[in-house]
């Protein structure tokens, strides 16, 4: 049952399938097409123009959907309505700011609603019309128009509606309006009925056919003369069109609009409907044939050039669904982009073989880095003895320097919640090393001096955040004792050559220098890192400096002869562009 459900499902089936039951029926109808020629022709036109007409009468109605929305937001947000609907006499000033704001923006929004010619806005209290300016022919075709719709708005029978729009005829003259009531302002928009028919006058009709729209007793907008001359009945029903007409027959289709109480109809005359049905009956027979024979060609072709190399495709990712690696699909002849697939596909395989544990391990890897490299961040043990240092101070009642430790643990911290960023500038670096110095100086008084050289010019370049003090830290914490005193140096220059700039760092001490054995790790470029944590700063600086720079970076680590440990650091003087940690 399930090999069954199987090969209904597959692509091959559901390929066939709907090639028969596209071209089969297609196949059935061209045969009955030549008796019921003539029916047939008429249906299809008329369902043709009708689906032309459900489609054009829903894209109105979707551009006065659009333009019922803008009106609601208008007149349920818009405050200045407020100051429009109280008397202009009692604040004018307020009023006058009030109009100009909101002729403003319906002149400025009106230009998105292309379906419309106009927004107004009027206050019934003040007997005041606002209307956008940009339509018809001329300032007398306007002024009627603003005539018009003050007619309309002091007219009794006119019920502002918020979701449907209206017909209004004046002199001959068809519109549409949608009005919506706030207070004693009215909202609304105003169209001219001949501008939403401007697309159907493309649809061919014939000479006598006519698109129009009718109001909602059916009487046309548009075409009475054809209507009349024609004795041609305007009538909706459930059927898809009608015939009528007393001197020539047409087909007559209607589409209500859901937005307004409008219709839409089309008049096809039937000649024009049946004109190509002589060539129809002749055609029927040869797409009859040709239908069959290509349904045959192209099950040979699908298979030859779609449903095999697929299968291969199938085949090779079951095998790989089985976790067999080494299923490579062989090279064979077939179209380019299967040929492009299949070579993906191989490529995949092999660098999924070398890359699927390295990549897991390396995530696992970098987690665990930032999660040290933010314990390091905010070093307990630093943190402790920098209190422990208040403490002694605040026993022996030293307030300066309590006020100067405290002053530099706060500028510590701060630099360090903002570290975040992957580049800082020199500056930065120095000064928060410099800080970092000072309350370990305070630590460790008359045992530890340091010496920050760095020429003006490269204080703007920018470096990744806490690489000098991540040295620094490293040369305290191996190198300075009570028993003996230790000089730290920073120097900072910078070097070119041919292909760019670079920033020099030099970090020196006076203490005893590298260990051999971390020595050469550390030129080995080995892993120092261990479960507790010693040399993770190395390694973090490391790590970011690859990440930032890829390769273009470099860290060097060497003994001087009678002076100690040095780091010697060289980074682009530009910008990284990798991202950062």
């Amino acid at each position: 049952m399930q090999k069954k459900y199987l090969w209904l499902n597959s692509l091959r089936t559901k390929l066939f399938s709907g090639l028969l039951f596209t071209i089969v029926p297609l196949i059935i109808v061209l045969l009955v097409i030549n008796h019921y020629s003539a029916q047939v022709v008429r249906n299809q036109v008329a369902q043709s123009n009708k689906n032309l007409m459900s489609l054009y009468m829903g894209q109105i109605d979707r551009s006065l959907q659009e333009v019922d929305n803008y009106l609601i937001n208008l007149s349920q947000t818009n405050l200045d309505l407020l100051d429009f609907d109280t008397d202009k006499l009692a604040n004018e000033n307020n009023y006058t700011k009030a109009k100009l704001r909101l002729f403003q923006l319906i002149k400025d929004d009106v230009s998105y609603y292309k379906g419309i010619d106009s927004f107004f806005i009027y206050s019934g209290r003040n007997k005041e019309l606002l209307m956008t300016q940009g339509f018809g022919n001329g300032f007398g075709e306007r002024e009627q128009v603003a005539n018009e719709i003050n007619r309309m708005l002091q007219d009794r029978s006119v019920t502002p509606n918020v979701y449907r729009w209206y017909t209004w005829q004046s002199e001959g003259n068809h519109y549409l309006y949608h009005v919506i009531k706030s207070g004693n302002v009215y909202v609304g928009a105003w169209v001219d009925a001949k501008k939403l028919m401007i697309p159907l006058q493309l649809i061919n009709l014939g000479s006598n056919g006519a698109a129009l729209l009718t109001s909602d007793q059916l009487a046309p907008m548009s075409h009475e003369d054809l209507i009349t001359q024609k004795g041609i009945r305007l009538a909706l029903t459930p059927k898809t069109y009608t015939i009528s007409g007393t001197k020539e027959d047409y087909l007559v289709m209607g589409e209500p609009s859901q937005k307004g109480n409008f219709y839409l109809f089309t008049l096809i005359p039937e000649v024009v409907a049946l004109e190509n049905l002589p060539y129809l009956q002749r055609i029927s027979s040869i797409v009859s044939i040709g239908a069959i024979v290509f349904l045959l060609l192209f099950v040979i072709y699908m298979r030859k050039v779609f449903l095999l190399p697929i299968n291969r495709i199938i085949l090779a990712m079951r095998k790989l669904g089985e976790g067999r690696w080494n299923s490579q699909i062989e090279h064979y002849p077939t179209s380019t982009e299967f040929g492009i697939m299949n070579e993906t596909y191989n490529r995949m395989i092999t660098e999924i073989q070398y890359l699927k544990i390295n990549v897991y391990e390396e995530k696992l890897m970098h987690q665990h880095a930032e999660l040290k490299q933010l314990q390091l961040q905010i070093n307990p043990h630093f943190f402790l003895n920098s209190l422990n240092i208040i403490y002694n101070l605040a026993t022996v009642k030293d307030f300066k320097l309590i006020h100067e430790m405290t002053k530099c643990l706060v500028t510590y911290f701060r630099f360090m919640f903002r570290s975040n960023s992957y580049v800082v500038t020199l500056k930065e670096e120095l000064l928060h090393t410099q800080n970092y110095l000072r309350i370990q100086e305070l630590r460790f008084p008359g045992v530890l001096t340091y010496q920050i050289e760095a020429p003006d010019a490269v204080l703007s370049l920018q470096i990744p955040p806490l690489v000098i003090q991540t040295m620094v830290e490293n040369t305290i914490k191996h190198a300075v004792n009570l028993d003996e005193r230790i000089q730290i140096d920073i120097r900072v220059h910078t070097d070119e050559d041919e292909q760019q700039e670079w920033v020099v760092i030099h970090i020196e001490d006076t203490g005893p220098g590298f260990p051999e054995p971390i020595l050469e790790l550390l030129k080995g470029n080995m892993d120092l890192a261990s479960e507790e944590g010693e040399h993770i700063g190395i390694w973090n600086v490391k790590r970011r400096l690859h990440l930032l720079y890829a390769n273009k970076a470099t860290i060097d680590f060497y003994n001087e002869t009678d002076k100690g440990a040095c780091v010697r650091i060289r980074i682009p003087a530009d910008t990284p562009l990798t991202g950062g940690v």
